[in-house]
């Protein structure tokens, strides 16, 4: 499977801290934050507000595999078409 792990700093709450994630998830990460219209950073502040006792890059995994799922639903949802 391609996609190294990349170190990435961030400001969240006024501090900065080092999150490491595998690259295809800082790629769904971006494209998240963009269908949402927020940045990375803004994005990954509202999981680390929401994340509890969780490690924040453990948080960041769940929501990215969360937020496919609940793409996936959506489509796999009775009643509604397919995207071609």
């Amino acid at each position: 499977m391609a996609g190294g792990i990349i170190k990435r700093s961030v400001a969240i709450a006024g501090h900065r801290t080092s999150i490491t994630l595998e690259e295809p998830f800082w790629d769904v990460l971006r494209s998240l934050a963009t269908r949402d219209g927020v940045s990375v950073q803004s994005l990954i502040g509202r999981i680390d507000a929401e994340r509890g006792d969780q490690n924040l890059s453990s948080a960041i995994r769940v929501f990215v595999l969360n937020s496919l799922r609940s793409d996936l639903n959506r489509l796999d949802a009775p009643g509604l078409p397919a995207e071609e």
